[in-house]
């Protein structure tokens, strides 16, 4: 896959590719000479496009596209207005379920540091016990270490609890004067009652908010939230701006250019994030700032109500019509003077800023090349692939892949694979079906690394030469830490300091550590099973109801076949399996 792209005549479309008087970008001009078909697909209307055109770019990551080397997904603070008592949760995909969200938090941190500081300072349930049950008789543990004001016991009324949930609310919408006016009335009301103690607690809690505050970077109340997009463009001027009428773009150059998002939320900066964009080369800035509002915001990200941009992205119109069925609407706006204009030229100034860094270190171009140097490859490998194989005397088999690309590891590309063809401990069988499952519907990258010595390394040849691929492959083994090449006699030694030998050392580890953490997650879940849960015929109803009957499993282990027959909800055929299947235990 090459490129993804719309149009409403694909015909003209495609035509302008290959006329000669078209004046393509250099870009546009390498794709076309590796063209060799092509695939349409019709949609009913461009929005319609819009989002197949985002999801197409997302699964297949094409080289000729902007793609966003970004894997993350923020998380969100959701607060559950749709239910009659709201709680407060973590989530990283928003939804349009009724429920409100603040965020989104760039870094983590600060979600669970508000988090912590909410549980400490205004009153709501920490846990998800559906409320619409009968009352409990006391309360839990929670209560009695004072985090939970305990409605599933009717200790609180729905009135007073929601006057919490609207001052989490105001907290979150930094609405700083209207809550600390509410709770000032609050404390004063309590003295007056003589009710000392509970006013000496409201006053606590504002000192608390005060002190919170103090550390927020407020921009601007009047505000509200945004996003800010800034970019540094190598290849033109600062003081220049493609947007001004009657001036020209320059063309960029092959360097790549840098994007910084500033989240702007209640007028308060809660964080930024920056991002280097490849494969721009001569491409207009509208194509890139269109490429990149459709791959950022195609990541489970809620658009706020204005997107503040330097310039006017192509199609604008149907962007923030596909914004719309993110989840909100969105105004797109170049602002011309003022605030906002200055916010744009302060992302701006981050984009140098994070481009001068990133030149300044150690780069990956210059890693990537040494590391293509060492092993005798043809072309820097810009795509890295690790696999790795995670058992313990066989038993829960799984296989890792992880991915890296030009300087990140690519979350979406990760998988696992749950071993299902090979019987007993044969590590390369494994490694063999691994390889095969995760190829079948991926595209191998520019290199493959497997976590192991020359044993590995051939297993995994024979697999990929078994489905017709042949992607430089190399073992990466430990103590001492070396490359095994194909063909070659002596391993690369990678102990030492240089770049491309701590990069290879920290793909495996990282595929290692992938693969180790699902395997212990499978074999913990199969310790904590019911042997119960393995026999055919007895679901979750009859499980409890023997349970309740026996008291324990080695009650069920010690009963009759008629006694187990004779328990609610059983027969004779469920009792046997049952009765069987704890003999053959």
């Amino acid at each position: 896959m090459l490129y993804v792209g719309k149009a409403k005549d694909l015909r003209v479309r495609l035509s302008s590719y290959f006329r000669k008087s078209s004046g393509l970008d250099r870009r546009k001009q390498a794709m076309v000479r590796a063209v060799r078909d092509f695939s349409t697909i019709v949609t009913g209307n461009e929005l319609e496009a819009l989002a197949l055109e985002a999801n197409l770019i997302k699964q297949y990551r094409p080289r000729f596209n902007v793609i966003l080397r970004d894997d993350k997904n923020y998380p969100y603070l959701r607060l559950t207005l749709n239910e009659t008592w709201p709680c407060l949760e973590m989530v990283r995909r928003p939804a349009r379920d009724g429920a409100m969200y603040f965020g989104p938090y760039v870094m983590s941190s600060s979600m669970y540091e508000a988090l912590r500081f909410i549980k400490r300072n205004f009153v709501l349930r920490p846990c998800r016990y559906r409320l619409d049950r009968k009352k409990q008789d006391r309360p839990c543990i929670q209560h009695q270490m004072g985090r939970c004001p305990a409605p599933c016991t009717g200790l609180i009324g729905h009135e007073d609890y929601m006057r919490s949930v609207d001052e989490v609310v105001s907290f979150l919408k930094g609405r700083r004067t209207e809550l600390l006016h509410a709770m000032q009335a609050d404390m004063e009301g309590l003295s007056d009652k003589q009710c000392y103690e509970e006013a000496a607690e409201v006053r606590d809690r504002i000192k608390a908010l005060e002190r919170a505050w103090e550390s927020q970077k407020v921009i601007a109340p009047e505000l509200g939230d945004i996003d800010v997009i800034g970019l540094y463009m190598p290849g033109r001027s600062r003081d220049s701006d493609a947007s001004d009428k009657g001036q020209e773009e320059k063309p960029l150059d092959a360097q790549g250019i840098m994007a910084v998002v500033l989240f702007i939320r209640s007028g308060t900066m809660i964080g930024a994030r920056e991002f280097y964009i490849r494969n721009v080369e001569g491409a207009p800035v509208a194509e890139i700032l269109r490429e990149f509002l459709m791959n950022f915001y195609s990541k489970g990200l809620l658009p706020p109500p204005e997107v503040l941009l330097p310039q006017e992205p192509e199609d604008a119109e149907g962007v923030a019509s596909w914004l719309l069925e993110q989840g909100n609407k969105v105004a797109l706006r170049v602002p011309q003077k003022g605030k906002k204009r200055e916010l744009v030229a302060m992302a701006a100034e981050n984009a140098l800023a994070a481009f001068e860094a990133r030149r300044a270190g150690t780069g990956v171009e210059e890693t990537i090349e040494d590391l293509a140097l060492r092993l005798g490859l043809k072309a820097a490998p810009r795509s890295i692939g690790a696999f790795d194989i995670s058992n313990l005397t066989g038993s829960d088999p799984v296989g890792a892949y992880v991915l890296w690309e030009e300087g990140y590891f690519v979350k979406e590309g990760y998988r696992h694979v749950r071993i299902k063809e090979v019987v007993g401990m044969d590590d390369y069988a494994m490694m063999q079906e691994t390889i095969k499952r995760v190829f079948d519907s991926n595209e191998p990258p520019d290199l493959v690394v497997i976590d192991g010595g020359a044993g590995h390394l051939g297993a995994a040849l024979h697999a990929l030469s078994e489905i017709g691929l042949e992607p430089p492959t190399i073992g990466v083994a430990k103590k001492p830490d070396r490359a095994f090449l194909r063909g070659v006699d002596e391993p690369v030694l990678l102990s030492g300091r240089e770049p491309s030998s701590i990069l290879l050392r920290q793909i495996r580890d990282e595929v290692h550590r992938f693969g180790v953490g699902f395997h212990k997650k499978l074999r913990g879940k199969r310790l904590m099973e019911s042997p119960l849960e393995s026999i055919p015929g007895i679901g979750k109803k009859r499980r409890l109801a023997l349970l309740r009957r026996f008291k324990s499993l080695e009650g069920i282990r010690g009963a009759t076949l008629d006694e187990l027959a004779t328990a609610p909800g059983m027969n004779s055929e469920a009792a046997r399996a049952v009765w069987e299947a704890f003999r053959e235990g």
